[in-house]
């Protein structure tokens, strides 16, 4: 005990090194880092244009987004509305789909005697019409053109993507080619983009969300966006530029590529950005060594219940290494004595047969436990599930105790159920097993008290074998814990009481396999009463365990 004492004690020492040797960079890290912060907060200002340009890239990508996300959403329709002469039932696709930021949707088959002719959705009646002659009617017409030709000539289009028409900035369309699944063209679904939301509504959210807002400064701080169409207009988004020059303009891009935006720089210097920048990156370095120290303290939180766990397995150990002595040591000498003709008369070798029988039953048991556990961690456990008698089962595992049970001074009673029960649908080995399990534990945990009682009752739509010690009781703490695996109740008690601490987990294990569950009422120095609820087959409420005669694994 003392070596086992010593090694703990150097598993203990070995993860404080491990804690120190993992916190001592991240000390040092923390030096180096607030060096360069220091060093930041006097930077030049390209790190306060390299900032700017990072919200100017995020007003192009996030515009870009959002009119790609909404072709793809409006526009994209089976090919089997223009092949199969369909077309008016796209308007049910429209209806469904959101369109915010399309002023017209529309149609074009590429196929059949109406190729070419555009069908204008009407979201006020639901329904397509062919446009009046009118400048979008025309501007549709000119952008059609060239997919008909294209279709005209069975041509193919191997990447299909989004197609922005903007020869009339006025009437700017986003196209979405239809193909078959031969990949030929049989249409088009377009879209007018509606500017004016565009300014009025999409922008400022996007610049809202763009510009450092969460930095806390004040509008006059803010840096501006400037939107230009091709025609030189301006729109300004954010504080008024006041005088400062632009600091980096871009293309907007899809769908608008004839626009630019441009960012305006904050009157803030870029010495007092490279402040605010040190405040932040030190509060950010702060936080990420917070969340480290954290993880590392997790981690040895992970390796104490490591550490407890390794002393649950060799404490499972030592009590396994006992149980097994005791019986062998009794096999071989009532083997001996019988080999050395010490029975004297036919009721001697009778008894000395009946005791090697029980403990090797005793041994078999202990040794199917330690089987069924690595067969449960493994996921290799089966189940032949099928429905059987469970009254003959209890039955025929108390048999098997009943002797045993006498020697030792143990009185059995066992009360059946006031009527026959209906076929249960149960492996009856693993059953049994489980019902033998909960005997061993009350013989175990009687303490003086000398009688064990079974019984097998139902209970609407369930069978339920309970198992009644009178012994020392189980803290209300440990109910649920009882169930885990080498689990030993803290009671000063128990510590007296050689166990594998396997037997409950391996029921709870049986009972959940079944569809059932295993219960516990107990409370110190007045027993416990173990329940074994297994469902009636085909009986009106039960979850059926299984088919009859099926096969189930367990993990």
């Amino acid at each position: 005990m003392s070596e086992l004492a010593n090694g703990h004690a150097l598993g203990r020492r070995r993860t404080w090194l491990v804690v120190a040797a993992a916190l001592a960079p991240l000390v040092v890290l923390l030096g180096l880092q607030y060096r360069w912060l220091v060093r930041l907060e006097h930077a030049s200002t390209a790190a306060h244009r390299a900032t700017l340009e990072n919200y100017l890239s995020a007003v192009v990508s996030a515009v870009e987004l959002h009119y790609r996300s909404l072709g793809e959403r409006a526009l994209n329709l089976p090919a089997g509305l223009f092949t199969g002469g369909y077309l008016h039932k796209a308007a049910y696709y429209f209806e469904k789909k959101a369109a915010d930021g399309a002023r017209k949707l529309f149609v074009v088959s590429l196929v059949g005697e109406s190729a070419g002719q555009p069908l204008v959705y009407d979201a006020d009646t639901r329904e397509f019409g062919e446009p009046p002659w009118s400048e979008e009617a025309r501007a549709i017409y000119v952008a059609v053109a060239p997919w008909k030709l294209l279709a005209s000539k069975h041509g193919t289009v191997e990447r299909p993507a989004l197609h922005v028409e903007d020869r009339e900035p006025a009437h700017r369309m986003i196209l979405n080619p239809v193909l078959d699944e031969d990949g030929r063209l049989v249409g088009l679904a377009g879209l007018f983009v509606d500017t004016a939301q565009f300014e009025r509504q999409v922008m400022p959210k996007i610049v809202a969300k763009a510009l450092p807002e969460t930095l806390g400064r004040a509008a006059d701080d803010q840096p501006t966006i400037l939107l230009r169409d091709g025609g030189g207009r301006e729109v300004t988004f954010g504080a008024a530029p006041g005088g400062r020059a632009e600091e980096s303009v871009r293309t907007l891009g899809f769908p608008f590529r004839d626009h630019a935006v441009a960012i305006v720089g904050p009157r803030r210097s870029p010495a007092a950005w490279a402040r605010r920048n040190f405040q932040l990156n030190l509060a950010l370095s702060v936080a990420l060594a917070a969340v480290v120290a954290g993880g590392v303290l997790l981690a040895l939180r992970a390796a104490a219940r490591e550490m407890r766990l390794s002393e649950m397995k060799n404490d499972f150990v030592s009590n396994v290494s006992h149980e097994l002595r005791t019986p062998l040591a009794s096999i071989r000498v009532f083997g001996e004595l019988l080999r050395l003709g010490r029975a004297e008369s036919p009721e001697k070798v009778r008894e000395y047969g009946e005791l090697i029988e029980i403990e090797s039953r005793r041994l078999t048991a202990l040794i199917e436990n330690i089987l069924d556990l690595a067969r449960i961690e493994s996921g290799r456990k089966s189940y032949e599930i099928a429905p059987a008698d469970l009254e003959e089962v209890v039955a025929e595992t108390l048999r098997t105790f009943r002797v045993s049970l006498a020697q030792s001074g143990f009185r059995l009673a066992y009360r059946a159920a006031s009527e026959p029960l209906p076929p249960v649908a149960i492996d009856p080995r693993a059953v049994g097993q489980a019902v033998a399990n909960l005997l061993d534990n009350a013989v175990k945990y009687s303490g003086a008290a000398r009688e064990v009682e079974v019984r097998v009752r139902r209970d609407g739509a369930w069978a339920v074998v309970e198992v009644e010690d009178h012994g020392i009781g189980i803290p209300k703490a440990d109910h649920e814990k009882v169930f885990d695996r080498f689990h030993r109740v803290s009671t000063g008690l128990v510590h007296d009481v050689k166990g594998s601490g396997l037997g409950l987990a391996i029921v709870r294990h049986v009972a959940e396999a079944h569809r059932g569950r295993i219960e516990v009422a107990s409370r110190p120095g007045a027993g416990s009463v173990f329940a074994l609820w297994l469902p009636l087959a085909g009986a009106a409420g039960a979850a059926p365990a299984a088919e009859a005669g099926g096969r189930v694994s367990e993990a």
